[in-house]
């Protein structure tokens, strides 16, 4: 079965079971639980298995705890970046041996529950290690912790997801000068400190700047180790950051590319000297979920065909504000779910119901012809396009369901029920 018959297969049976309909549920996301499985296996499998490692999806990616408890059953661990994302891991059932704590604004309040629970600790900076020595000399704690470390190794083509460029808000930054020292006399007097970590960025970073930036890390836990006479530092964290193919249905990311361009660019990771730890997120699942909105009205306007659905900037935010960055693969299915055919064409605007002319998903697109009761689906939206909702018009959070295949057909489970948002 092809990718889009899969989709139709979905749409059919959700229109079948009433999970979307036109008029009291007309926009659903969907999450297919067996290629996220297959996509995770992948993942286990393309890192060294005589190293440990632990793969801790990144919450903010999809932070609805049954995701998170899905993951977990497969093996995954979890990063996560607030109390919130700390208490949504902890509800799916997630050790906090296999949590780490990341974010460049944690609270004392955040500092002592992670620190009292036994989590990975990523520090941000010289005053939150401060901040932790204080807490430590109160109560101790169980935890690993390390120092974030920003390796100035440049950015991405996306500046907003490139976390190692010279001026990022993101960890210590390693080659500004006499930080470096700093950083090293920091570890050589906390014996505590015994992980560091480093994430160069996620969408629109290349695999060998990835790999340089972990490189640089390696290289400056050496230079610890060296120094302190003894392995200190015995857990290198080296964030994620694989690209997401959207353009194309191929569902399994490409982490044997991620980790040959590590064994390339930064073979010293995989010498057996360090535990390693991954923070992958949108490669995880972004693949593996879609958005289906019925086009409630149609028009034509100077020339071009406006397809007005439910599915706007309230779930592809960022698609929306950032449209050269974020662009969505859109495809249109008529009202029973059956894919509509390229016989007719015309160039569309597919826009949202939020009240601001830019609400569009899809920007002069040409695609087969939509009709009003038509159904279009938002493709390659299982990763962050249920974690930052945009709450203007108070537009209710859509639900979102799991699809498990089976015996020709398709079972789905509530992962999220619909919401509606009071501000």
């Amino acid at each position: 079965m092809s990718d889009t018959a899969r989709r139709s297969h979905i749409l059919n049976l959700a229109l079948e079971q009433g999970l979307l309909h036109e008029e009291h549920a007309p926009l659903v996301a969907f999450l297919d639980w067996e290629r996220v499985g297959l996509n995770v296996d992948h993942l286990l499998r393309a890192f060294p298995t005589d190293i440990p490692v632990l793969h801790a999806f990144a919450v903010k990616a999809n932070p609805l705890v049954p995701v998170l408890a899905r993951l977990g059953e497969l093996g995954m661990g979890a990063e996560v970046a607030s109390d919130g994302e700390l208490s949504a891991a902890l509800a799916a059932g997630i050790a906090p041996e296999r949590l780490v704590f990341d974010s460049p604004a944690k609270s004392w309040g955040e500092l002592r529950r992670a620190l009292g629970l036994g989590t990975a600790l990523n520090v941000d900076n010289f005053q939150e290690l401060a901040r932790v020595r204080a807490i430590l000399g109160e109560t101790g704690s169980e935890s690993e912790i390390g120092i974030r470390i920003n390796p100035q190794v440049g950015a991405g083509a996306i500046a907003a997801m490139s976390t190692a460029s010279a001026h990022s808000k993101f960890g210590v930054p390693l080659r500004d000068p006499g930080v470096r020292e700093q950083l090293i006399e920091a570890y050589l007097a906390s014996p505590w400190l015994r992980r560091a970590h480093t994430h160069v960025g996620s969408q629109g970073c290349p695999l060998p700047l990835i790999a340089e930036g972990v490189n640089e890390l390696v290289r400056f836990a050496d230079e610890v180790n060296a120094r302190a006479g003894y392995a200190q530092i015995r857990t290198l964290d080296i964030g994620g950051g694989l690209p997401v193919d959207f353009e194309t249905d191929n569902p399994i990311s490409a982490f044997d590319d991620y980790v040959a361009a590590l064994e390339e660019g930064a073979p010293r990771i995989f010498s057996g000297d360090y535990e390693i730890v991954t923070e992958f997120g949108r490669s995880i699942l972004a693949k593996h979920g879609f958005i289906a909105a019925f086009v409630e009205y149609t028009k034509e306007v100077g020339g071009r065909r406006v397809a007005i659905t439910h599915a706007g900037a309230q779930v592809a935010t960022r698609t929306v504000f950032m449209p050269e960055a974020w662009p969505l693969r859109v495809e249109g299915f008529n009202p029973s779910g059956a894919m509509k055919t390229t016989a007719q064409t015309a160039v569309h605007d597919v826009a949202g119901p939020c009240c601001f002319a830019g609400d569009l998903v899809a920007r002069g697109r040409e695609l087969p012809l939509l009709e009003q009761g038509d159904i279009v689906a938002l493709l390659d939206t299982g990763a962050y396009y249920a974690s930052n909702p945009f709450h203007y018009n108070s537009l209710p959070v859509p639900p979102v369901y799991g699809v498990e295949f089976g015996d020709g057909t398709a079972e789905f489970t509530t992962i999220r029920a619909a919401d509606l948002v009071t501000v």
